[in-house]
């Protein structure tokens, strides 16, 4: 089944009741929400719930406790669906486009400080979309139209006595079953979340012990009337009885922790949390304490080992950071920790370690979020955020994230932060990135400004950003000339200040790609192999995968489809791998014209419907440009001329049905006889066609089929 279910960790205890109760209803009804008190078991359930239903197009999770923004309430969702989308389009528009005619259930878990924002999302997905289904997980309902709630209780008592003493006996010594376990259990009103924590005591105490100092504590925070205590407060009663019994620094850890959002790793914790009574030596033997009592989890993602706590206990260690006057002091040291690891992920992108750098930073997203807007609150930090936002360009342009890259980009540049420098670095980025959208105008204005700001300030590195992306524009808008000339001016001024890393090449690629253009294979080939041998020995993939581009350009026009076919391979691995989509689309468009000049008319128009789907998440086709889409007639005049115009057609239809990673499977895993095939017989029909004519010319001439 597709989806994101998170994996459970431990084994289900009880709620076979329930869980048959929530399946029936998520049968009958297109959203319900569970509802019920901090760590009453509501996510646990509704992931075992989600287990059991099986729509066509799987369940995505949507973890939505480290979204303090509801602008990204959104962005969650397309995260969480693993959509790319380079456009100007909103995320609701990228998925009511996605969604559209799929089967599937969203599983919104943890809203309840985004009700509005959620309530909005819902109700206009479940407005248009009938494929979907919704299961909301929060303390209150969404109170949206046909909500079904679905309230979720306490553990009856056997079996909040069958969780403790299955957690206790995954911690320590088995406990037996006995009077003051149950006690126990029912002073915690068979809360999973206050079990869970008092599991973890009994590696130390006994159930006699436990019970003691639990029972105390509830006689003095209730003056002994446990009858009259609410379900929430013995909960955060349970919590601050697990606080008092961890010592300062537990406490101190505790409290510190709650500045993250999401997961966090191990050196974050020791530079953010260390200091102030904490020695950065005894971090981890205070963080595996936490780990013992079940105030923090462990979990192996992409990025390595990483930590997170449960929200009820991070928002009562966040109380407990207020209190102590430190949170301002300890949010600084996190936005700091982030604005290094930036620098070292931009850094560290142009070296064999970029698909490490890309799951890094997609597990670090939601704290660089949090230090952006950390940055964005406070004016004297302005200038951080600046930097912050520019030196992420590379997470925003090759792993597609210009939607949120741009968000960032256009707030960060509205600051007066009194450091030219990082201002200009974020407008060449937001110019960058809105090209890559293929929004021209807005691209233009901020590349214009950067680079008059950056001549009168004398901003030697911010004017060759300017002039090189200024370049990237005019090629992708047809002025060959121009875009040579401003990119050969670019790549001298990188080389006079000693600039090289993955912009420096992809300007050489482009300069590259306007050569070819203008007919010059031989120079295309020379600069993109100058680039594919610089990238081999730094261990650049990125930019690498877009020389493959030029070079299979050049081969398929030198007559050489079986190495085009090769590069362009090596080419769609490569930029899938990062979720660039504009590499992908670029790669499947070219290999429909290699694929048919090899003899397979049918696959090449499959091929060019998994592109046409492809290209609404990326913008304009092919940039609107003569040249980029030169190609793309091509095939489509050799494949109708083929095939027919009905068979082409069913042929593009069936194309256009496949979902990018089938689209991108399809590519790769092409039969080895078709690709085998002779190229004699098509040969002709490339050489008739000047590719390094604008298409417009061409049509004048009515030497093909317009496409």
């Amino acid at each position: 089944m597709h989806g994101n279910l998170p994996l459970e960790l431990n084994a289900f205890v009880g709620r076979s009741a329930e869980l048959a109760g929530l399946a029936g209803v998520l049968g009958a009804a297109r959203l319900v929400t569970v509802t019920g008190a901090g760590g009453v078991g509501k996510s646990r359930l509704a992931a075992r719930a989600a287990v059991r239903c099986a729509p066509r197009d799987g369940v995505w999770w949507v973890e939505l406790a480290p979204v303090r923004d509801p602008e990204f309430v959104d962005y969650a969702v397309v995260e969480a669906l693993g959509l790319t989308d380079h456009t100007t389009r909103l995320p609701r528009e990228t998925l009511l486009a996605h969604l559209a005619e799929r089967q599937l259930l969203l599983v919104l878990d943890g809203f309840e400080h985004l009700v509005e924002a959620c309530a909005g999302l819902v109700g206009e997905l479940l407005g248009q979309l009938p494929g979907l289904r919704v299961l909301a997980v929060g303390r209150r309902p969404l109170g949206v139209a046909g909500e079904r709630v679905f309230p979720l209780a306490p553990l009856a008592e056997d079996e909040a006595v069958g969780l403790l003493l299955s957690r206790a006996a995954e911690q320590g010594p088995a406990v037996a079953d006995g009077p003051e376990v149950r006690e126990v259990c029912r002073r915690l009103d068979g809360i999973p979340l206050a079990v869970e924590l008092a599991a973890g005591r009994l590696r130390a105490l006994s159930a006699g012990q436990l019970l003691e100092r639990l029972d105390d504590r509830f006689r003095l925070l209730t003056g002994g009337g446990r009858d009259a205590l609410p379900r929430h407060r013995t909960l955060r009663l349970a919590i601050g009885w697990s606080h008092e019994l961890c010592t300062p620094q537990e406490r101190l850890l505790w409290s510190r922790l709650s500045v993250f959002a999401g997961q966090f790793e191990l050196e974050a914790v020791e530079y953010v949390c260390s200091g102030h009574g904490l020695e950065a030596d005894d971090v981890l033997d205070v963080l595996a304490e936490l780990l013992a009592q079940s105030l923090v989890a462990r979990e192996e993602t992409p990025a390595g080992v990483r930590y997170r706590m449960l929200d009820t206990v991070r928002a009562y260690g966040a109380d407990w950071l207020e209190a102590t006057g430190d949170a301002a002091r300890l949010r600084r040291r996190h936005r700091d920790w982030y604005l290094g690891l930036a620098t070292w992920c931009e850094l560290d992108w142009f070296s064999p370690r970029q698909n490490e750098v890309a799951a890094r930073v997609d597990a670090e997203l939601p704290n660089l979020r949090c230090a952006l807007e950390h940055c964005l609150a406070e004016p004297e930090a302005a200038y951080l955020g600046q930097y912050l936002a520019g030196s992420l360009w590379f997470y925003w342009a090759g792993c597609g994230r210009l939607s949120e890259g741009r968000h960032w980009l256009e707030q960060v540049v509205q600051l007066d932060s009194g450091h030219e420098r990082s201002r200009l670095k974020a407008l060449w980025v937001l110019g960058y990135v809105a090209i890559l959208q293929g929004d021209t105008v807005p691209a233009l204005a901020a590349l214009h400004e950067c680079w008059e700001e950056a001549e009168r300030s004398g901003d030697a590195t911010a004017v060759a950003y300017a002039e090189h992306r200024t370049g990237c524009l005019a090629l992708v808008t047809d002025d060959m000339a121009r875009a040579e000339t401003l990119l050969r001016s670019a790549l001298d001024r990188y080389r006079e200040i000693g600039e090289l890393n993955s912009n420096v090449l992809m300007g050489q690629v482009e300069l590259a790609m306007a050569r070819a253009f203008q007919g010059d294979l031989p120079d295309a080939v020379r600069l993109c192999e100058d680039v594919r041998r610089v990238c081999e020995d730094h261990g650049e993939r990125w930019t690498r995968t877009y020389a493959l581009y030029v070079l299979a350009y050049a081969a398929w026009a030198d007559g050489d489809p079986a190495r085009a076919r090769t590069l362009l391979t090596d080419c769609l691995a490569g930029a899938h791998s990062f979720h660039d989509l504009l590499g992908s689309v670029l790669a499947v468009e070219l290999l429909a014209l290699v694929t048919a000049v090899q003899g397979d008319a049918a696959e090449a128009a499959v091929l060019q419907g998994a592109a046409a789907r492809m290209w609404p998440s990326v913008g304009l086709r092919l940039f609107g440009s003569a040249h980029y889409n030169a190609p793309h007639e091509l095939c489509e005049a050799m494949a109708r001329e083929q095939l027919g115009d009905e068979r082409y057609e069913e042929c593009v239809t069936e194309g256009a049905r496949l979902v990018r990673e089938a689209a991108v499977s399809r590519a790769l895993e092409r039969p080895r006889e078709a690709a085998a095939s002779p190229r004699g017989p098509v040969r002709h029909a490339t050489a008739s066609v000047n590719m390094h004519e604008p298409a417009a010319s061409r049509a004048h001439k009515g030497g093909e089929t317009a496409g």
